[in-house]
């Protein structure tokens, strides 16, 4: 009797933000039908060919928004997926590193509610600690359907948190820079110093800047 393999991707979102959590996602595709297409970026898809409303399961950062969000749907949808969310109050105490690896866990116990994997492919060079068999694949993203609809999950759910935050603190863009530091962002941080979702050692390191926080209450937006 032939058992197949049971493969969980991981991948984590937000890992080089200065503001905001870290998001990881993990999916397993099991007997769902992917078709490898030929474009300018390696995708998969349910669909043999291009449809009107396709689904394209790639890199996340290969995608628009509105290829994210419908590839999220479908993913979520007809495969066994988890997220994983640590706020920026661990990443400042624990270090990114370990507030990564403790979000993939969290994705990890999410997938085994519903499906047990027997290997699992992580993103990237770092060698975290699974205690399954698993191995880290260096932009797996582009290369294991699997670690990219494991990436559209982590994408998708920062961005919806960073735009509710975005919302609900509109002095720093998060709504459109999503946490990251780009030269608008890290402008408005010098202008109004940080806030309560901003990784004040990374502003430290970074902008080589101190900040007080400004006052604002600290609701938490779900996804």
């Amino acid at each position: 009797m032939v058992v197949s393999a049971i493969i969980a991707g991981i991948d984590e979102a937000g890992r080089g933000a200065l503001a905001g959590p870290v998001v990881a996602g993990a999916c397993v595709l099991s007997s769902v039908p992917l078709f490898r297409r030929k474009t300018t970026f390696i995708n998969w898809s349910p669909s043999r060919k291009k449809q009107d409303q396709d689904v394209l399961i790639a890199d996340s950062k290969a995608l628009s928004p509105e290829q994210r969000e419908r590839a999220f749907e479908w993913i979520s949808n007809n495969c066994y997926v988890g997220v994983g969310i640590v706020s920026q109050e661990v990443i400042e105490q624990e270090g990114i590193l370990a507030a990564n690896e403790r979000a993939m866990q969290l994705a990890l116990e999410r997938v085994r509610l519903s499906i047990e994997p027997t290997f699992l492919l992580v993103d990237g060079r770092d060698h975290f600690w699974f205690d399954l068999p698993h191995a880290s694949v260096i932009r797996g993203d582009q290369t294991e359907a699997c670690i990219a609809a494991a990436s559209i999950l982590a994408k998708v759910t920062r961005d919806r948190i960073m735009r509710k935050w975005g919302a609900l603190i509109p002095s720093f863009g998060f709504e459109t820079n999503k946490g990251y530091g780009t030269d608008e962002h890290c402008e408005r941080i010098r202008r109004h110093g940080a806030c309560v979702l901003h990784r004040r050692n990374f502003l430290s390191n970074i902008l080589g800047i101190r900040h007080a926080r400004i006052g604002v209450r600290t609701p938490e937006p779900h996804t």
